[in-house]
């Protein structure tokens, strides 16, 4: 794994994370504890903050960054983002989904209990509303999370990479 300083601020990862031996974590980033940053990650607070919750899940190939004088990255507890998405200068709250390859951009915000779906991209300024899913290009509401077989899916994702990441540090 590359942990590097940046600006004097050196990341902050609780010892029961676990971190893949090629995830990249810079700069400015505090992690709470139970998190996992999987294979090819990279999070990036070289231009501002990134703040990160306990028992998220970061997964292969996913891109956390922030915007220089302008938004920081905030990301709450039992949060799942998917393999190769990108969250950036935005904040997820807590219990969130962020698909496979979906795109959150600055100033977004994603209040609680939403999944943002694979492949979707939250454009600038968008508030995803709790509750719901928000899916396409844009991304926009398409159903309330109460009314789809989804509703118990972030809490089983995010339960299950802290399983996943007890194997992986069982073995080391």
């Amino acid at each position: 794994m590359l942990i590097k300083k940046v600006n004097g601020k050196s990341p902050v990862i609780p010892e029961d994370c676990y971190v893949a031996e090629n995830a990249t974590i810079v700069g400015d980033v505090t992690f709470g504890d139970s998190c996992s940053v999987w294979f090819n990650a990279v999070i990036r607070g070289d231009v501002n903050s990134i703040t990160i919750g306990n028992k998220v899940n970061i997964q292969d190939g996913a891109i956390i960054h922030c915007t220089y004088q302008k938004h920081a990255t905030v990301i709450g507890n039992n949060v799942s983002i998917g393999h190769n998405a990108i969250v950036h200068g935005c904040t997820l709250k807590d219990n969130v989904l962020i698909g496979m390859g979906a795109i959150v951009m600055d100033n977004c915000v994603v209040e609680s209990h939403s999944i943002v779906a694979a492949g979707a991209v939250v454009t600038q300024n968008t508030i995803v509303e709790s509750g719901t899913i928000y899916a396409g290009v844009p991304a926009r509401k398409v159903k309330d999370l109460n009314a789809s077989d989804f509703a118990g899916e972030i809490e089983r994702i995010s339960n299950n990479y802290v399983m996943y990441s007890g194997w992986f540090k069982d073995e080391n």
